[in-house]
């Protein structure tokens, strides 16, 4: 989704370690920022690679990006530590180039409520439109534990919505035939429990005559922005 990058800027909001912004220096993209607040970070030293130790909530105060334009900007499954979603998110539409696109994606929902459910001898509904905080362990350590809002489909939607962005387009990558041949025990994980992810092309939408419009649509919003 995020097309040939070569001699692109790219902003990476809770970029990790970095390695996938790296990959993407490689690749030929022209200036790469990265912000995460662990600060463990990839060892690659490209001129074109600046990774930040940072809280991504407060990206908008730091000397690395103040004043400057990105032509993407990610949220490559560090949108659920937004702490407050729709102005992370207008922020970042307030530094995106005319033409940029914020990529951003995150885990299927129903994955985490048939997690819960099972768990807590629940039903699935009642978990997923249940309200509040989460912890569940971290798939990379058993003994770190991850805490996150829950949230819907159209609690997403909605965000999005209000943080005056359209979707251009929404996938959800799917393991391939090979892929399910070679790795049954994922497949059938997978199957199970829903654990794809999210991905969508945001772009910002325009305003005419007070309203907010979507340029491919023509579709007016009331009250968006």
């Amino acid at each position: 989704m995020l097309g040939d990058v070569s001699g692109l800027s790219i902003l990476d909001l809770g970029c990790g370690n970095g390695g996938k912004l790296a990959s993407l220096a490689q690749a030929g993209a022209a200036q790469c920022v990265g912000i995460d607040i662990s600060g463990e970070f990839v060892t690659e030293h490209l001129d074109s690679l600046e990774l930040v130790s940072a809280d991504f909530n407060s990206f908008d105060s730091l000397h690395e990006v103040e004043g400057r334009k990105f032509d993407r900007i990610l949220f490559l499954q560090s949108f659920g530590y937004a702490k407050d979603p729709v102005g992370i998110l207008r922020r970042a539409r307030a530094v995106l180039n005319d033409d940029g696109f914020i990529l951003l994606t995150r885990t299927q929902p129903l994955r985490y409520a048939l997690e819960r459910a099972e768990v807590n001898d629940t039903l699935v509904g009642d978990e997923y439109f249940a309200s509040g905080e989460f912890t569940y362990a971290s798939g990379w350590n058993r003994d770190i534990s991850m805490t996150k809002q829950r949230y819907t489909i159209s609690n997403l939607l909605n965000t999005i919505a209000q943080a005056g962005l359209w979707i251009e387009a929404a996938e959800e990558p799917s393991l391939s035939d090979e892929q399910k041949r070679d790795f049954p025990e994922k497949h059938a994980w997978a199957n199970k429990y829903l654990a794809g992810i999210l991905m969508f092309k945001l772009r910002p939408l325009t305003e005419v005559g007070g309203l907010c419009q979507s340029p491919m649509s023509g579709t007016s919003l009331g009250g968006v922005g």
